[in-house]
């Protein structure tokens, strides 16, 4: 009888694996095991590795065993594995940090398997804590650097709207889609990677129109949703120094936009000089 209920686990995985890859792009299907109880642990696990169009896990409570489907090209299995850890999901690669196992509730609080050292974990065992933190600080620093090359170029795109120049808006939005493709998303710190996770197709589809233009009122459209996921994503970064994040109740007609900006003087991009200095600091973020 357990052989025939692990080909009917198989069968109805492989049936859910050929359905989601006709939605997902360049679709991947691996199999791994994630540690749970319940129903609700599948709720909870399914749903910390699921991105719209990009990944979906399917997971099976009474055997453990987890199918992900997902875009090899936009995400990986490490990925997805250090979202379902976040949420207090131990797997044979990522263990759940301890204050996550410790939140979810009594029924879901699965039996911990001893493991060896895991990626979660660091590598060096014969230190203090306070070295520790400082390590983990400092590689967090230094692995959530590549965004500063995004927000440069998102501020050079801010300065060519404000010259309302189409040309030069779409020479530096095509550096900024560049940069956004060149970030290493493995390599980003948890809590950086989950916004990151979520705004990622917003600003490269906000980058990519404003590329494919060079009509300024297009640009500028763009430019309105392009610093709302920019906001979300800086707000939890670490930059060099204060941005301002400003707003002029003048634009998107009279509803009103923000933009971030690395000066506090106002520069609007969404006028240019035909109403320049139109405009407040919402909030200044350091």
């Amino acid at each position: 009888m357990k052989s025939i209920s692990k080909i009917l686990v198989a069968i109805t995985m492989l049936l859910s694996a050929n359905s989601l890859l006709a939605q997902i792009k360049n679709a991947k299907t691996e199999t791994v095991k994630i540690y749970g109880n319940c129903g609700m642990c599948e709720e909870t696990i399914e749903k910390a590795g699921h991105f719209k169009k990009v990944a979906n896990v399917d997971w099976n409570k009474d055997s453990q065993m987890a199918l992900l489907t997902y875009d090899s090209i936009k995400t990986n299995q490490d990925e997805i594995l250090k979202r379902i850890a976040l949420a207090g999901y131990d797997s044979d690669s990522f263990l759940a940090p301890d204050d996550a196992y410790a939140k979810l509730p009594n029924c879901c609080q699965y039996k911990r398997v001893n493991k060896t050292v895991t990626k979660t974990e660091m590598s060096s065992i014969n230190i203090d804590k306070s070295e520790d933190s400082t390590i983990t600080n400092f590689n967090q620093a230094k692995e959530n650097d590549q965004l500063i090359v995004v927000f440069d170029n998102y501020f050079e795109v801010k300065d060519a709207l404000v010259l309302s120049n189409g040309k030069i808006t779409s020479e530096k939005s095509q550096n900024l889609l560049i940069s956004i493709n060149s970030v290493k998303m493995e390599k980003l710190s948890m809590d950086v990677h989950m916004v990151w996770m979520k705004v990622l197709n917003e600003i490269k589809e906000d980058a990519e129109h404003i590329t494919e233009t060079k009509d300024i009122l297009i640009q500028r459209d763009h430019f309105m949703s392009l610093s709302k996921s920019m906001y979300s994503l800086l707000k939890i970064s670490k930059f060099e120094q204060p941005v301002y994040y400003q707003f002029c109740p003048m634009a998107n007609d009279g509803k009103g936009a923000y933009w971030l900006s690395k000066e506090k003087e106002i520069k609007n991009p969404y006028f240019g000089s035909k109403m320049l200095t139109c405009g407040e600091t919402a909030e200044t973020i350091k």
